[in-house]
């Protein structure tokens, strides 16, 4: 199993990520981004609209690569943060069928290789990074 079962429910909560890619000349971008997991591929989507347009996808396409971060702010008092950073291989994939309205064919979908995550596991005591895929 690529994620374990705290970092499910941690991703199934959220709504929104953060999105890195990086250019063909070594030029960082970073974009908010609505996701899913997708349980039959063991990956996260990326989805949007005019997806195939935008730089994000343009960057993908030529380099192979992504991280995606989502993380909140469990609590102020006491101070509680959580999160998950996702490495990995990336492809940017066109022609995908049953997208959600008002989204494009296209998604970004990635591939999990390092995984880092820090307070959605209760027995967990700070970070964890762990190698899959």
């Amino acid at each position: 199993m690529t994620f374990t079962e705290h970092e499910l429910r941690y991703l199934a909560e959220q709504v929104l990520g953060r999105l890195a890619t990086v250019d063909a000349h070594g030029a960082v971008q970073n974009n908010p981004v609505g996701f899913r997991y997708n349980a039959e591929t063991g990956t996260i989507d990326i989805g949007g609209y005019n997806m195939g347009a935008t730089r994000k996808f343009r960057n993908v396409l030529a380099t192979g690569r992504a991280a995606l971060v989502v993380d909140d702010v469990a609590s102020f008092k006491p101070w509680r943060v959580r999160g998950i950073e996702i490495r990995g291989r990336a492809e940017a994939l066109s022609g995908q069928e049953n997208t959600p309205a008002g989204m494009s064919a296209e998604l970004i979908r990635i591939h999990p290789e390092k995984i880092f995550s820090w307070g959605v596991d209760p027995t967990a005591d700070g970070m964890t990074s762990r190698k899959v895929g």
